[in-house]
């Protein structure tokens, strides 16, 4: 056999297998029934990497998660007093039709329904969320539950950390979770007082190979929660880290977050011991010993409030995709105003045509994103779709003073969301995401407020800018990759 032969032998067997590579990946990623655009940029994109596509996908592809729910403790937190099922039902005959069916989607979306709140209060920074978490934690007397995407071994962290030790001395149940991949400088070395005192900590979807049988590592927790005693909560984009307090960094990101008191706590509390449970094994059902007891604790029957809010969860364990929904809802049904903030601005198509239908039927839509944000890749993406929205009448800010952190929604005078996802293809569908929507004035008001402060930050997107032919391109690329960032 002569060398040409040979490689021409070679050239043939290398040529079946790459189709077979190419046929068995392309049904594999196929058989997920995920979006078209989605499933054919997964193909181009890893065909062209020679069996490494194989693993990256097995990595990082796509899949269907299982996260059971506690129906026991949905249960009880679903028990309202006459007076608030009383408020809610006077609330829903005010409301417009409108908005009751947004409620209905994200009831039905997810599962959890409207309750109240005696209290909703935006905070806007990290120091001044961060002092508000602080007082709540040092004001609990039962337990505090604490779940975050990034909680870094720093200044801030090491303060928080030192006063949950204080916390567990003292008797009160400690429950940390933590996103495995978020939080990976935390150490064993960092968490051992709080472990010593008698706290609990845990790590969602661990990274450490051999811990499942296919890897979680593009699923994340990407939630920000905080329950104290079960009556007061928070949720909303500013993390456990320096990089959100300007006391410590000059540079630190804007962002904002949201503090509840009343019976809509329950479903923050109810989220987070869902995904405790999920992360830890511990599953209580009605025959768990301790769980009649444990329940008025965790779930505390409290007085109405006169705000209707409704907690939305969404994640990789349900294709529903709720809280996308719920902003396309929002912006669809708009008549006034939709202004959106977000560091990330990567659309599908539902939510790029509903903002800008919105804004070609005279809806005042405004959207706000940092002008560089820490991703380059993301920014160029973003960038990409500045022109079309301008052409519909989309009016488009970036926030230059600092990296923008916030997602926040405004639509009209009677609906606000404050919570922790972009707006992007992964928020919407790989990460684990909460947001709280407040019906009615009472957030509606601030939002906007500081919105419109943020706007003196920020420098408005010209309708015809010059770009030049390298950065439109780097744009333009950018975008090819939407679906997978």
């Amino acid at each position: 056999m002569t060398l040409p032969e040979l490689s021409s032998e070679w050239k043939t067997g290398l040529s079946l297998a790459w189709s077979a590579y190419i046929a068995v990946l392309s049904i594999w990623i196929v058989m997920q029934k995920r979006a078209p655009v989605s499933t054919m940029s997964w193909i181009l994109s890893l065909a062209l990497l020679p069996f490494a596509g194989f693993v990256i996908y097995y990595f990082l592809g796509p899949q269907r998660l299982k996260k059971q729910r506690l129906k026991r403790l949905r249960s009880r937190a679903g028990e309202r007093s006459d007076a608030d099922l009383a408020l809610l039902r006077e609330a829903a005959e005010a409301a417009p039709e409108s908005l009751r069916q947004m409620a209905a989607l994200g009831t039905a979306a997810c599962g959890l329904p409207v309750s109240s709140a005696t209290a909703v209060e935006l905070l806007s920074g990290g120091a001044r969320t961060f002092d508000s978490i602080f007082e709540a934690v040092r004001g609990a007397r039962d337990h505090v539950h604490l779940e975050y995407y990034i909680f870094e071994p720093d200044r801030i962290g090491t303060a928080l950390r030192d006063l949950l030790v204080q916390k567990a001395m003292q008797g009160v149940t400690v429950r940390l979770l933590v996103d495995a991949l978020g939080s990976q400088r935390l150490g064993r070395k960092f968490l051992a007082p709080l472990e010593a005192a008698g706290a609990h900590v845990a790590l969602f979807h661990d990274t450490r190979i051999g811990r499942r049988l296919r890897p979680v590592t593009n699923y994340r927790s990407h939630r920000k929660i905080v329950v104290c005693d079960g009556r007061i909560g928070f949720t909303g984009g500013v993390n456990i880290t320096d990089e959100e307090d300007m006391r410590t960094r000059t540079d630190a990101y804007h962002d904002v977050h949201l503090r509840i008191e009343g019976s809509a706590v329950r479903w923050l509390q109810t989220t987070f011991l869902e995904d405790w449970a999920y992360t830890t094994g511990e599953y209580p059902n009605d025959t768990t010993p301790a769980l009649p007891h444990l329940l008025p604790r965790l779930l505390p029957v409290m007085e109405a409030g006169e705000i209707p809010v409704q907690i939305v969860t969404s994640g990789p364990d349900s294709g529903l995709e709720a809280i996308h929904r719920m902003h396309v809802t929002a912006i669809n049904t708009s008549t006034q105003r939709a202004w959106l903030t977000t560091p990330y601005f990567v659309p599908g198509e539902p939510a790029l045509m509903a903002l800008t239908s919105a804004a070609l039927r005279g809806v005042d839509v405004r959207l706000l994103v940092p002008r560089r944000s820490d991703s380059l890749v993301v920014s160029a993406a973003a960038r990409s779709y500045f022109n079309e929205l301008i052409a519909a009448g989309v009016k488009v800010w970036e926030y230059k003073a600092r990296m923008l952190h916030s997602k926040t929604l405004v639509v009209d005078d009677n609906c606000a969301m404050v919570g922790t996802a972009n707006f992007d293809n992964r928020s919407f569908r790989l990460n684990f995401e909460v947001m709280a929507v407040v019906y009615g004035p009472a957030l509606a008001g601030p939002l906007a407020a500081q919105f419109e402060t943020d706007l003196r930050s920020a420098s408005a997107v010209p309708a015809g800018r010059q770009q030049s032919f390298p950065m439109r391109l780097a744009d333009a690329t950018a975008r090819l990759f939407s679906p997978l960032l």
